[in-house]
């Protein structure tokens, strides 16, 4: 536990959770798991347990890995670790958040843990001074992440999706060296209707780079996007994927019916 104090410093660079709540979660159904090299510890993920009245899940809190060690797949192996003990203690969900607007972040909640999203939380942790939030509300999207079902275990969920054509409700541009900016989108939450087809909507594929070059920029991403997630999700959808692209400064989030996915 003191290793993943020093880790947790190291990657976000404010206080860690202190050692007697997270060995308390761990001895009443949570889970901390580590990656080393050698005898160094290299990555984690914590998580407790958690209840909304109507089930039991495992919150998992966080998932850090130490700069030298990133872009690696540890993250994902430490999320497949995690599933894999969790069903162990016999949960079915395992839920987390993350800033809807980090696109890395996303491809492997979602594309790699088929993960889904139909839940927005606005300014979900108030205003925080660390690196990647500081200036911006802590807008998130809570992952549902169902490990028993036909949805996770199937590989070709996801290929399925992504092979549909989308449909493109909202337009961007690109302005100041190229950095992609959001059109007006009330012409698309106005002219949205249910389809059979995967809704598609832009993201910036790196949004650190884009605040630091320009921060008013980043707010108009931050409350556009806040408004068509919010009012997609009211309509019974969900995020299901990310699609990349190669040439262009944005990536499109996949969006499909809830109902329509076996979880």
């Amino acid at each position: 536990m003191k290793q993943v104090q020093k880790l947790e410093e190291e990657v976000w660079h404010m206080s860690a959770i202190p050692i007697h709540q997270t060995i308390t979660a761990v001895k009443n159904g949570g889970i901390m798991l580590g990656a080393f090299d050698q005898d160094k510890l290299v990555g984690f993920s914590y998580g407790f347990t958690g209840f909304d009245e109507k089930q039991t899940y495992l919150c998992s809190h966080m998932l850090g890995i130490h700069p030298d060690y990133q872009d690696q797949g540890i993250g994902a192996k430490l999320k497949e670790a995690q599933k894999r003990a969790a069903a162990e203690k016999g949960y079915e969900l395992i839920i987390w958040t993350f800033d809807p607007l980090e696109s890395r972040n996303a491809y492997l909640n979602m594309n790699k843990l088929r993960g889904i999203c139909s839940t927005y939380f606005e300014n979900c942790y108030g205003e925080m001074e660390d690196g990647l939030n500081k200036g911006l509300a802590t807008d998130r999207f809570k992952i549902d992440w169902w490990i028993n079902s036909d949805h996770v275990a199937n590989n070709e969920t996801i290929d399925e999706i992504l092979s549909l054509e989308g449909t493109h409700l909202f337009s961007w541009e690109t302005v100041n060296n190229g950095l992609p900016k959001l059109g007006d989108i009330d012409q698309g939450l106005a002219a949205f209707s249910e389809s059979k087809l995967p809704l598609l909507v832009p993201v910036p594929v790196n949004f650190q780079d884009l605040k630091k070059a320009d921060h008013d920029l980043a707010i108009d991403w931050r409350l556009k996007t806040r408004r068509i997630f919010q009012q997609l999700f009211k309509t019974g959808y969900a995020v299901v994927a990310l699609q990349k692209t190669t040439q262009l400064p944005v990536h499109y989030y996949v969006l499909t019916k809830l109902e329509s996915l076996n979880i």
